[in-house]
């Protein structure tokens, strides 16, 4: 994966957290929050580490928005800095921009004002933990569209053995197995003839209603 340039602003649990994963993936991290402690802390773990008020157009402006890939603006306490910096990163170029949002209507603004993609890290992980507390065979679940989401789910018992023409998988239950997951290795678009094997984990893909209840 080619690496990219990416600027992390505001470095709390999940700012930091994100910070820490892009750059463990190769990627070229510029973290930034106001507080010089966060800075410290995390400036082994990125790239570089600034100490900047991001609120601050002229401080902002130092950082060379346009030379970067993309920015995640991860300040959730404080809904006025958080659309400040957004508009601030958008009116100088930035060319995908990613926000944190506290609730609905901080993120009704910032969709309003031009950000890519809004997430609540919070609401989305609390989501997660529910299904796989009362789904046990749900492994990793991701929303595509408000219709369509990917799911690991653990294979079902009665299909070790089978494979994906044997159990008509697409026909019976609408959905597409993207990849089996095999002790460590993935294997991508498995042939029809394929037999599971037990202990397998499925990457699936389809309508929500179709996938829930295959995991059901």
């Amino acid at each position: 994966m080619k690496s990219k340039q990416y600027l992390v602003f505001g470095l709390g649990r999940f700012g930091t957290s994100l910070a820490r994963s892009l750059c463990s993936l190769g990627q070229e991290v510029l973290a930034v929050d106001a507080d010089e402690e966060l800075v410290n802390d995390i400036a082994p773990y990125v790239t570089q580490a600034v100490q900047l008020d991001a609120t601050d157009e002229t401080a902002l402006s130092t950082l060379g928005i346009k030379n970067f890939d993309g920015a995640i603006v991860s300040i959730g306490q404080n809904t006025r800095d958080s659309i400040l910096v957004c508009v601030l990163l958008k009116e100088m170029g930035i060319p995908y921009l990613v926000a944190k949002a506290t609730d609905d209507l901080h993120a009704k603004v910032l969709r309003k004002i031009g950000v890519d993609r809004v997430v609540f890290p919070e609401r989305d992980m609390g989501a997660r933990l529910a299904r796989s507390i009362i789904t046990p065979t749900v492994l990793e679940l991701m929303d595509l569209s408000d219709d369509y989401q990917i799911m690991e789910i653990v294979l079902p018992s009665q299909w070790a053995g089978e494979s994906l023409i044997s159990i008509d998988v697409r026909r019976k239950y609408g959905v597409n197995i993207l990849a089996i997951h095999r002790n460590d290795r993935f294997l991508v678009s498995p042939a029809p003839d394929m037999p599971f094997a037990a202990g397998d984990t499925l990457l699936v893909m389809g309508k929500k209603t179709d996938i829930e209840g295959l995991a059901d």
